[in-house]
């Protein structure tokens, strides 16, 4: 609670800070300073320490499980302003309202993360929905990024109808917006307004995570935002609307199961199947990497479909190890001008840190052994397995990570294996390298000994 307040004020305080200074080191220094604030005051509180306090129980509440995903989604901002700064400054002249919308959309997590009422978390979707509008449209020079940003809009609001329809046929049915006073009766179950709320609020939160086949928006919308703003939005933003699915789904609505798995079901086939092999074909490495974000969105889909405790830890060190190797990869993205696969063509000979760092970075994407990437892929295939009933989807998932592995391998050979001369538009700075080496550590202590994060589950 005390860090989602702190991350709206930090907000504001980030809105005054460019009107105060047009410094961009000092915007960068109170950005840093604030992100790593904010992440002390959420450990704080997983401590049970609290700067302030109010009773907002009836509208909201945070769980240890909700603390640590809170800190995760902080963490990787962290890792995101280290790396990404100044790629950020080349955007446009409104370099300290950026931190701000981000700081914002910060907040709007924090709601999606504690609600108690489908009011708040309609509240927290439209918090993260609105900046990212902006910031998808910060490239004001830029056609494309102005076509996304319309395009994000238009159809951010069509899902947003969606879902209040969902959410007024679930009144309807309960005379109520809190989560607490929906219960499942034998009753409810037959009743045709429930389901049709819950699979409207089912289908409108697939858009937000761009879950095939409502992932019509992402390709075009993340190619065309700025790239140091796509890899925010593909990797923090995602998973947190992926927490709200589960808290919604597997909380509220679990005692309907039956009803939305099957949709489920069929949601994590299709993307899984639609996102792998749509991004073979691809030679942009932006658009690969947005068709591998949604391949992504199938395995985190399973800890929505499944309810034991190996879904609820490969959900967390899923999107740990998620968060931290895309924003890694999109470093490299962010600094080559050539979005095509041969721009990377000799990376390694020109930028060998770069080029290793990247190649980690995509080994934990791809799921190769003692990366974290191949411990969230393996707590998420046995969660499915433990429930004895989804054996098919396994195999059909395993084969389609050996299909990502092929896609992500052509870029590591363009870098090492490709005659070329593969340029930066800057080089790292120390900054950016100190960044890039702890995530790559991040990345390797996860892939070997997870029980590491699993820890602060049960602090």
């Amino acid at each position: 609670m005390n860090a989602l307040i702190i991350s709206a004020l930090l907000g504001v305080v980030m809105m005054f800070t460019g009107i105060f200074t047009k410094n961009k080191g000092t915007v960068k220094t109170v950005a840093l300073l604030g992100i790593i604030g904010l992440a002390v005051v959420n450990v704080m509180e997983m401590q049970g320490i609290k700067i302030f306090g109010f009773d907002a129980s009836a509208f909201m509440s945070f769980t240890q499980y909700g603390l640590l995903f809170y800190l995760i989604a902080i963490a990787s901002t962290l890792f995101f302003f280290l790396v990404s700064a100044n790629e950020t400054e080349k955007v446009g002249n409104y370099f300290a309202d950026y931190y701000a919308l981000i700081f914002f959309i910060i907040s709007g997590i924090g709601l999606i993360l504690s609600f108690k009422s489908l009011l708040i978390l309609f509240l927290g979707i439209e918090i993260i929905s609105i900046p990212l509008y902006v910031l998808t449209g910060a490239g004001k020079n830029s056609l494309k990024s102005n076509e996304a940003s319309l395009k994000y809009l238009l159809m951010g609001a069509f899902s947003t109808g969606i879902f209040l329809m969902g959410v007024a046929l679930i009144y309807g049915a309960f005379g109520s917006f809190s989560i607490d006073k929906i219960l499942i009766t034998p009753e409810t179950i037959k009743s045709n307004l429930v389901i049709a709320g819950i699979l409207l609020m089912l289908f409108s939160m697939a858009f937000k995570a761009s879950v095939a086949p409502f992932h019509f928006w992402t390709p075009d919308v993340y190619d065309g935002a700025p790239t140091v703003f796509t890899s925010f939005m593909a990797t923090v933003v995602k998973v947190a609307f992926f927490y709200a699915f589960i808290k919604l789904f597997q909380g509220v609505f679990a005692g309907l199961a039956p009803v939305w798995q099957f949709w489920c079901v069929v949601l994590i086939a299709t993307t899984l199947f639609i996102g792998n092999i749509t991004a073979v074909f691809q030679q942009s490495v932006k658009r690969l990497l947005t068709y591998s974000s949604v391949s992504q969105a199938a395995f985190l889909m399973i800890a929505v479909l499944v309810i034991n405790d190996a879904a609820r830890e490969g959900f967390i060190l899923y999107s740990a190890a998620y968060c931290i190797a895309t924003i890694g990869v999109f470093v490299s993205v962010a600094k080559i001008n050539d979005y095509s696969i041969e721009g990377y063509n000799g990376l390694a000979k020109t930028q060998p840190f770069l080029a290793f760092v990247t190649t980690v970075f995509l080994l934990s994407l791809a799921g190769i052994p003692l990366t974290a990437g191949f411990m969230g892929k393996f707590y998420m295939l046995k969660a499915l397995i433990v429930t004895g009933k989804y054996l098919w989807l396994v195999i059909f998932a395993v084969l389609m990570a050996v299909v990502s592995v092929y896609y992500y391998f052509k870029i590591i050979q363009a870098m090492y294996f490709k005659e070329g001369n593969a340029q930066i538009t800057n080089n790292l700075t120390l900054t950016e390298k100190i960044a890039l080496i702890a995530m790559v550590v991040i990345i390797i202590i996860l892939g070997v000994a997870p029980a590491h994060l699993f820890y602060w589950m049960y602090f």
